[in-house]
C-alpha cells in the first residue's frame, strides 16, 4: 500500500504558465505591412537519423500595434486567437532593440 497519489507527483496541465498560450521568441525579419511585423523563430532541433543539431527558421505573422518595431529587433510573440489568414501570433514586448 503506496501513500503516493496523483495529486502529489504529476504536477497540474498549465501550471507553469498562467495560461495555455504559447510564448516564442524571434527576430523581427519584415515590418513592411500594416499593423503586421513578420518574426523569424529558430528552433533546434536533433535529426532523426544523424543525431546532428539542426536548425530550422519559421516565419511566424505577428499583429503589433504602435510600436516603432526595425527590422532586427528582438520580440516576445504570445499566441492568440486568428487574427487574419496567417496571423495567429501578437507581440507581447521588444526584448532588443536593432543596432
Amino acid at each position: 500500500m503506496s501513500e503516493h497519489t496523483a495529486t502529489e507527483a504529476e504536477p497540474t496541465a498549465g501550471a507553469e504558465r498562467p495560461n495555455r498560450r504559447k510564448i516564442r521568441e524571434g527576430l523581427v525579419i519584415s515590418v513592411k505591412m500594416e499593423k503586421t511585423a513578420v518574426v523569424g523563430v529558430v528552433e533546434r532541433v536533433r535529426h532523426p537519423r544523424y543525431a546532428k543539431t539542426v536548425q530550422r527558421t519559421k516565419r511566424l505573422y505577428a499583429e503589433h500595434s504602435d510600436e516603432a518595431l526595425k527590422p532586427g529587433d528582438r520580440v516576445r510573440l504570445a499566441e492568440t486567437r486568428p487574427v487574419s489568414k496567417l496571423k495567429r501570433w501578437r507581440v507581447v514586448e521588444v526584448l532588443e532593440r536593432a543596432k
